[in-house]
């Protein structure tokens, strides 16, 4: 069971969903994991939302012209994807055992986006195998780009993976570092609890 499954037992879509529309309603910018994106692929590049939930990063970037699919193992966060986005393709699939042929789509994306941190997330001792599928889904050069916290001030559980462990993850699957940032807003990464990390295949 992911570290996910544990934390909500699979059911806080519709709560997810609506905390970030009050956001969002709020005046508060909720669109800063598709700007990010969209600065490093151009529009009409395929998109691979890893753990996409409620689909807020994918739904927005399909609406700059990105050609996304999405895929998340929680059937409550993807109901409110599917609620909001009827038309796009979100996926149910554990990212432990992704296979793109076998759920209808080619392994060639520009990019694949793990946001809303997926990585400290998954089940304990995971982390590899989900580098090493989400690498695999990646046409040669396509990007994966990464942001979790850190520590417990940036994470709903205890600190389950280190960027030094990450790295090494991405170095298994046959990626390496482009880039490393503090926020989605691409401040520079000098230490601390949250960081964004760019690997290219």
């Amino acid at each position: 069971m992911s570290r996910w499954e544990q934390l909500t037992g699979g059911t806080s879509g519709r709560d997810y969903a609506a905390r970030f529309a009050a956001l969002a309603g709020s005046g508060k910018d909720v669109h800063g994991e598709a700007r990010f994106c969209a600065a490093l692929v151009p529009a009409g590049a395929r998109v691979l939302d890893a753990g996409c939930g409620t689909g807020r990063v994918m739904i927005r970037l399909a609406e700059l012209g990105y050609d996304c699919v999405g895929v998340d193992l929680d059937a409550s966060m993807l109901a409110e994807a599917r609620r909001q986005a009827p038309g796009l393709p979100f996926l149910q699939a554990d990212l432990t055992g992704l296979d793109p042929a076998l759920l209808g789509f080619a392994a060639d994306f520009d990019l694949v986006v793990a946001a809303g941190n997926v990585f400290p997330l998954l089940a304990a001792g995971t982390e590899a195998a989900v580098a090493g599928r989400l690498a695999a889904a990646l046409r040669p050069g396509g990007l994966l780009v990464a942001g979790f916290g850190l520590d417990e001030a940036h994470l709903p559980v205890p600190p389950g993976i280190t960027l030094a462990q990450y790295d090494d993850c991405c170095a298994s699957a046959g990626l390496t570092l482009v880039d490393r940032f503090a926020t989605w807003d691409a401040d520079p990464y000098t230490g601390g609890g949250y960081a964004v990390s760019v690997h290219r295949r």
